[in-house]
């Protein structure tokens, strides 16, 4: 602004333009704006004194850096392998420096070389064009001197500036790191007050919770923490400047209610006020660091259980799988097949703890399953399971792609799946829907799973088509999928519909069809009935319909979830089946290698209650993994996995990872010391 100049005040803060749009107003010559990647819109004027040509050139400097940042943010990072594949300063440095020490020595031996032909009398004898080549070797040899010294100061100069990029980088996740232990602990200290009835003394006090910032100043503080200055326009009544940011919908929460004991009530907004500095700075450094995988979680965010058990879980509505086997009907196949593929996917209902990231080299058995971690950077876990009637063989490999959202984490699981059932010399193949995990910073978490699943019968090319639906703005779509099945012309043969976290049921496609003409009808009925207060996006989980799925008549029920214990939320909301997984006896111990996940020390204090050892163990477990993979770089090893190889997948040839076999022979020779 020009009065901040007068006072030599340029700068009012910085914006990301990754992704940022410029528009301009055909009525306002001076007037343009930018939308930012957060939906942020900021308007700028130039002087009315200057040229036409002032704007375009503001115009085309950022559309310029936005095409710039835009094309750098959606590049590939380096991992950590290609970044320690990399020739350091440090090595450069020290292989110049030797090469300049063989150089003088060079020189030294060059002239003491002139120095005795000129001396003794044989010289008189030599041809002087073989003294001038001498003379002409010994300067270029200084010449090569003087040439390495500047290539030597050159690379000193960008070790240095290496070393402070690598310095904020740290500081950064160091900062990242410390917000969100503080967060996650204020977070079950606020969790624990409100079950009994008093306010965490960590947080705040009653005198100081009443200066809190109301709605519309923390928007603003907020925006001054963002850096971001709004500008107001006189013309046509406008008011530019910020809108409201996306991290920042927390709703006035008006008065606090007394409890019968005179206590009063402290909500998730309440304390979503309080933090959403501390939320706002925690999303702007994930934006930058842009590498989830690269920063460190706390622990307390985890389940006790490696991400490969978490696999393993697939295999817990395995019944489902001997019943296609069964079958003589290659629908009916089909149907039993779709429903595995959504059970797979049942156990993640309520699961908002993070499973532990699996160490390369990790392993995990269950009956006649076997999984292994292999690889680190992308995090790529394989399987293979066998049938123990030999009727099927189900295998493949997951890659977990984690993108940050502000409020949210969405991970998209890249990988085939594949299931064969020999008996029919038949194979499936699907990928699992994007699971979504929302309000990860401030209030209840909660999961979705969306996206299609396509699941294709290899031989008979049958293909069912599961709709995993989003939740939506009102909940009504919550936890719902629904789908067909068809055959290689397309013709509908069945229609699936159900609930991932709760049935799945099978029916004629027409009854289908017109059972969802209805509900359409109905449903436009009740929206035009109801007075729509806002069409805001929220991450506050929303309330469903009902809870149970409306049964549509001739129906027929194809899988149905069993179940949870009793004790199931007090133990991460757990399973029966997932509450075993890490279960271990000394004859088991005896058995498996010494790289299965049970043995995982951090994972073990983690199910213990052991929270700070858990974290100490995690911290040096991953430590040792960085230590292992520099020693391979400087080696020029490459890692090698035991019990899997990459190849394509043999039914729709994408890269997957392949059983090597032997597991079960259980020779578990020169295994790695991973924990």
């Amino acid at each position: 602004k020009q009065p901040d100049a007068v006072h030599n005040i340029y700068r009012q803060g910085c914006k990301h333009l990754t992704q940022a749009v410029c528009t301009v107003k055909s009525t306002d010559s001076c007037l343009f704006f930018i939308k930012c990647f957060d939906d942020t819109i900021h308007g700028f004027r130039v002087p009315k004194n200057s040229l036409q040509q002032s704007r375009e050139d503001w115009l085309e400097a950022i559309e310029d850096h936005s095409a710039y940042s835009t094309h750098y943010c959606s590049q590939d990072q380096l991992t950590d392998e290609e970044e320690e594949d990399t020739v350091s300063t440090v090595d450069l440095k020290k292989s110049l420096e030797k090469a300049q020490s063989c150089q003088q020595r060079l020189d030294r031996e060059i002239s003491s070389f002139l120095k005795m032909i000129k001396e003794y009398d044989m010289a008189k004898e030599m041809l002087p064009s073989f003294l001038q080549k001498v003379e002409v070797v010994s300067e270029a040899s200084r010449e090569t001197c003087v040439a390495l010294s500047d290539c030597l100061n050159l690379f000193t100069k960008q070790e240095r500036v290496k070393n402070f990029k690598l310095e904020q980088e740290q500081e950064k996740n160091k900062i990242l790191s410390e917000a969100l232990e503080t967060l996650a602990t204020e977070h079950h200290e606020l969790e624990q007050s409100l079950v009994k009835g008093s306010p965490p003394a960590s947080i705040l006090s009653e005198d100081e919770f009443y200066d809190a910032l109301s709605d519309s100043e923390s928007e603003r503080s907020l925006s001054r923490l963002e850096a971001v200055t709004a500008h107001s326009f006189e013309e046509e009544g406008e008011h530019l400047g910020s809108r409201r940011h996306r991290m920042s919908e927390d709703k006035d929460c008006g008065g606090r209610d007394a409890l019968s004991n005179g206590i009063k009530k402290h909500s998730f907004n309440d304390f979503a006020s309080i933090c959403s500095s501390t939320r706002c700075m925690i999303s702007k450094l994930f934006l930058e660091t842009k590498e989830l995988s690269k920063i460190t979680m706390p622990v307390i965010f985890n389940e006790p259980l490696s991400f490969l058990q978490r696999l393993t879980e697939y295999m817990e509505h395995t019944y489902l799988i001997h019943k296609a086997s069964s079958l003589s009907d290659p629908v009916e196949r089909m149907q039993c097949v779709a429903a595995f593929a959504v059970s797979a996917v049942a156990s993640q209902w309520e699961r908002t703890g993070k499973p532990f990231n699996p160490l390369l080299g990790e392993t995990y058995e269950l009956v006649r399953l076997i999984s292994e971690q292999v690889s680190h950077h992308p995090p790529i876990s394989a399987f293979h399971a066998e049938g123990l009637n030999n009727d099927f063989i189900f295998h493949g490999s997951i890659y977990p792609k984690l993108k940050f959202w502000g409020k949210s984490v969405e991970a998209e699981p890249k990988g085939t799946i594949t299931l064969e059932l020999l008996e029919h010399n038949e194979a499936y193949t699907w990928t699992n829907p994007t699971c979504c995990v929302h309000n990860i910073i401030v209030g209840k978490l909660w999961i979705e799973q969306y996206g299609n699943v396509e699941i294709i019968n290899h031989k008979t090319g049958d293909k069912c088509v599961l709709n995993f639906k989003p939740c939506g703005l009102f909940g009504k779509e919550l936890h719902k999928v629904e789908g067909y099945i068809q055959d290689k012309s397309k013709k509908k043969l069945c229609a699936l519909y159900g609930k991932w976290t709760e049935c799945l049921y099978s029916v004629d496609p027409a009854t289908f069809d017109a059972y969802k003409k209805n509900d359409k009808k109905n449903t436009e009925e009740k929206k035009n009935s109801k007075q729509m207060s806002t069409s805001e996006e929220s991450d506050e989980m929303p309330m469903p319909d009902s809870e149970s799925v409306f049964i549509i008549p001739g129906s027929v029920l194809l899988w149905r979830i069993a179940p949870r214990p009793p004790n199931s939320a007090q133990m991460y909301n757990f399973t029966s089946f997932a509450m075993v997984l890490n279960e271990v006896d000394k004859d088991m111990e005896s058995v498996i290698p010494k790289t299965d996940c049970r043995l995982r020390p951090d994972i073990r204090a983690m199910e213990n209650g052991e929270i700070d050892q858990a974290s100490e163990e995690k911290k040096r477990l991953e430590e040792k993994q960085r230590a292992a993979r520099k020693n391979r770089s400087k080696s020029e090893e490459d890692w090698k996995t035991r019990w899997f190889h990459q190849g394509p997948n043999p039914y729709n040839g994408a890269q997957d990872w392949i059983y090597s076999g032997s597991y079960w022979d259980r020779n578990y020779f020169n295994l790695p010391d991973i924990y």
